[in-house]
């Protein structure tokens, strides 16, 4: 199931993207209160917009202006709206995004053209173990996605590996759906209650949330923990709610295909410009065919790397590897710049920690600060010292670290509206 348009050359994918952009700069012009005022603000003649490079002339959007003019985003009327959800609110308060009959088959689409992506067909089960309630989109996507695929799903939710096993075991889905480091969850209590990894019937999980790849593309230390014990295949996604849209991995493993009838992604620097191929810049994305509530050069905070090179599974589209971090989550540190994935991965290293989340905040001084609170079986000084000296090895610097319990670790990690755990707690926002 690969569209069409994804096997085109690069200068069809690009003729057809343009044609999509001018029939969403016409669509806002006439239909969004925010963009209707921003052109008109920005001397914005929208016949000129006809190509990619044109879109230059437009300035970014950010997410101070959905969080200060959220409702002023929706293009229909209050009786055309079927579904809220709300982002998550990492980087900030929360945003609502309303979507419309269309909206929800379009995210159908998407999820089923991105399952088809990581090798799901027809005759795969999937076992959802994410939450579809809680104002939660990625939830019903995954559902509407398998759906319009014509595979079957389960639908068990987060957590509670007993309730997971029993469903893996009874319906014997080839596909999960999955935070990664729940996996390890799910290994640990098979490996308790005597449970053959080797003949689960599961070939793969789409892991979302968190990543499993290195820069390169090799598997982090995490993916390695999964599949050292259990032998299945490991498929990185990447969405937002703000895109609506998915950059999942096909079996080259090679970085998240994009859907060009979909979304229009530009990797830009400081200053809104495209950086060079092969640098690392922000996404920044146009959704396309979204009826409710479409954004145009939305910066979505993401720092990563594109690649344009023909993928071997026979899509010519752009691929993204793995997100370096949130350039909001950029950290300065004792003069070295960090990202939160590069501690996560060092963490993860670590057998004797059963759990962490980290701390950053601004000092008296108005500088970086780092707390990271593990939880360990072993605690010793011994840990401690191994832990930052390879951090040092790694990172070239040590932040503070202490122990805590489990519990309070996963308080932590869970505050009460949380739809997926939280690693890091970013104080300084």
């Amino acid at each position: 199931m690969i569209p069409e348009i994804e096997k085109a050359s690069t200068a069809e994918i690009k003729t057809f993207q343009e044609e999509k952009l001018k029939e969403t700069i016409k669509y806002l012009n006439e239909n969004s209160p925010f963009y209707k005022r921003f052109f008109k603000e920005n001397g914005i003649q929208i016949s000129e917009i006809k190509t990619l490079e044109d879109l230059q002339k437009i300035p970014v959007t950010t997410k101070d202006h959905l969080q200060k003019f959220n409702n002023d985003f929706i293009c229909v009327s209050k009786s055309e709206i079927i579904d809220y959800v709300t982002t998550s609110g990492t980087l900030g308060d929360p945003v609502t995004f309303a979507l419309t009959d269309k909206d929800l088959e379009r995210l159908a689409y998407n999820e089923a053209i991105s399952f088809a992506c990581c090798g799901i067909g027809k005759e795969d089960t999937l076992q959802l173990m994410t939450t579809m309630d809680r104002r939660f989109m990625a939830g019903l996507a995954y559902f509407l996605g398998a759906r319009k695929l014509g595979s079957g799903i389960i639908r068990v939710g987060s957590g509670i590996p007993e309730l997971q096993w029993d469903s893996i075991l009874k319906f014997k889905p080839t596909y999960l759906i999955t935070v990664p480091s729940f996996l390890l969850k799910l290994i640990e209590y098979a490996q308790q209650h005597d449970i053959d990894l080797k003949n689960t019937g599961v070939k793969a999980a789409i892991c979302i949330g968190e990543p499993i790849r290195e820069q390169d593309f090799s598997l982090n230390i995490l993916a390695k923990k999964i599949i050292k014990d259990w032998d299945i295949e490991l498929f990185s996604t990447y969405a937002s709610t703000e895109m609506s849209t998915a950059f999942n991995e096909c079996e080259i493993h090679k970085g998240g295909h994009h859907h060009p009838g979909l979304i229009i992604a530009e990797i830009l620097d400081e200053n809104n410009i495209p950086v060079p191929e092969g640098e690392v810049g922000e996404l920044t994305i146009t959704t396309l065919g979204v009826e409710a509530m479409p954004l145009l050069r939305f910066k979505t905070g993401d720092m990563v790397q594109a690649y344009t090179l023909p993928c071997k599974c026979g899509r010519n589209t752009l691929r993204l590897g793995p997100v370096v971090g949130r350039k909001k989550q950029m950290i300065k540190y004792k003069g070295t710049t960090l990202y939160p994935p590069a501690m996560y991965n060092i963490l993860n290293d670590f057998s004797g920690i059963e759990s962490y989340v980290i701390e950053v905040f601004h000092n008296e001084l108005g500088t970086d600060e780092i707390l990271i609170k593990i939880a360990s079986s072993t605690i010793s000084e011994e840990l401690l010292l191994e832990i930052k000296d390879h951090f040092r090895a790694k990172l070239r610097v040590a932040p503070k670290i202490e122990f805590a319990s489990s519990q309070d670790i996963e308080v932590i990690r869970f505050p009460p509206l949380s739809r997926k755990p939280v690693d890091l707690i970013d104080r300084r926002l």
